[in-house]
């Protein structure tokens, strides 16, 4: 586990939307980028959705099967299915209703002891603890991992891991960010760390971990690459998906009819203002990267400011979900040509080069692709049971013979 540092991954949150762009544009780069192997890196980190990719990938999953994974889930071995993310938190709603009472009756007490002088909605005031800390419980999301890292090669366990992984969560009671897998945090079940640097405050409750309670990593920060800096790395590449809507700049570049984004209500209003802050935070943090870490290259991916697909897609369509993959895949492949002559000596400085020929094969989209890696693993399993199958008649043959050899005996 211990190795030399050098290359490192780091990818930001963005909820299920944001793992499926980060997928596709981890396909883009795994084919364009040689000398970077995505599956063999010196650290990874993630922060909420971007940590259940990172784990992935820091146990030996390569990026295609992240995508039969979460986005062709017919064909996965443990399918992501969204719908686990919608479950009523009802634990959470028992346990708040259940402190009714006790709030209700120290509120009368407090009110009751001087009411001309107290404020009657003041003193009712306590009553918003019974407020549920989270519509939504993800403890299926717990299992589901747990499962996923029981499968041979895999491991739960941050100690037994090839490769270090980092999980950043928020303390709760601190502010503080926590990377779990680092050294006096690496003891915490990855699964457990993932769900923690998820738990989006509102959405899903805080976890609870060693007495301690943690919620989403990107309230400090949305990146973090600064663990895998500090850690030595010298060459980090950044997936961030998530980035405000330029809603008047779609209208105009792509002549598509403008949205108001005040008319999708509330959601997409705090939609709009969470991606607005920490995309500014990432920007303030990688300009510091620059100054402390003038030996390292930081080499950031995200997608355009007017892609309305990154914005409103339907997490729960799969037809959506392979379209905002290609997406990713594509806007990548686009950004690496763009930028080749700025990247180049950056990638160059750690063995990595630009593959142009992948790049400018007009051929190229991500669902042919993966339709040939369908296309072989389905030869391989044929494969597979061609020769079990031969071994199989090997050893019935076999044992043919040794019962002749012992009747004729």
């Amino acid at each position: 586990m211990k190795r030399p540092s050098g290359k490192a991954l780091a990818l930001a949150g963005g909820g299920p939307l944001g793992a499926i762009y980060e997928i596709g544009a981890l396909m883009a780069l795994s084919e364009a980028l040689d000398g970077f192997d995505f599956t063999d890196l010196d650290a990874y980190v993630g922060v909420s959705a971007g940590s259940f990719i990172a784990a992935g990938l820091a146990n030996g999953l390569g990026p295609a099967y992240l995508y039969r994974m979460f986005i062709d889930s017919d064909s996965a071995e443990v399918p992501f299915e969204p719908e686990m993310l919608l479950r009523p938190a009802l634990d959470e709603y028992a346990r708040r209703v259940s402190t009714i009472p006790a709030l209700l009756a120290e509120s009368l007490v407090e009110y009751l002891r001087s009411p001309l002088r107290r404020d009657f909605l003041a003193s009712f005031q306590r009553l918003s603890q019974a407020i549920p800390t989270g519509l939504f419980n993800n403890a299926g999301v717990d299992d589901f991992l747990t499962r996923l890292f029981s499968l041979p090669g895999m491991t739960n366990d941050f100690r037994r891991l090839r490769h270090r992984l980092y999980l950043v969560a928020t303390d709760l009671d601190s502010g503080t960010a926590i990377a779990f897998g680092a050294e006096g945090h690496d003891h915490v079940p990855i699964a457990t760390a993932i769900r923690a640097s998820a738990a989006l405050p509102g959405l899903f409750p805080p976890v609870e971990i060693d007495g301690r309670w943690y919620v989403d990593g990107a309230l400090k920060k949305t990146l973090h690459a600064s663990v895998a800096l500090k850690e030595g790395a010298r060459l980090v590449l950044c997936i961030n998906p998530l980035v405000p809507f330029d809603a008047t700049h779609a209208a105009h570049e792509k002549h598509i009819r403008q949205r108001r984004l005040v008319d999708g209500g509330l959601p997409v209003v705090l939609a709009q203002t969470f991606r607005a802050i920490i995309h500014s935070r990432m920007k303030t943090g990688l300009a510091k990267y620059d100054i402390e870490y003038k030996d390292a290259d930081v080499i950031l991916f995200e997608p355009d400011r007017d892609d309305a697909d990154m914005f409103f897609t339907n997490m729960f369509s799969y037809a959506d979900r392979k379209q905002l993959s290609e997406k990713a895949y594509r806007k990548t492949r686009e950004e690496l040509l763009r930028r080749a002559d700025e990247l180049a000596p950056k990638l160059a400085r750690h063995g990595v080069s630009i593959n142009h020929a992948v790049l400018t094969d007009p051929h190229r989209s991500l669902a042919r692709r993966m339709g040939q890696l369908k296309r072989r693993r389905a030869r391989n399993m044929g494969l597979t049971a061609l020769r079990l199958s031969d071994t199989l008649d090997d050893l019935a043959g076999a044992l043919r013979r040794l019962r002749r050899s012992r009747v004729a005996a």
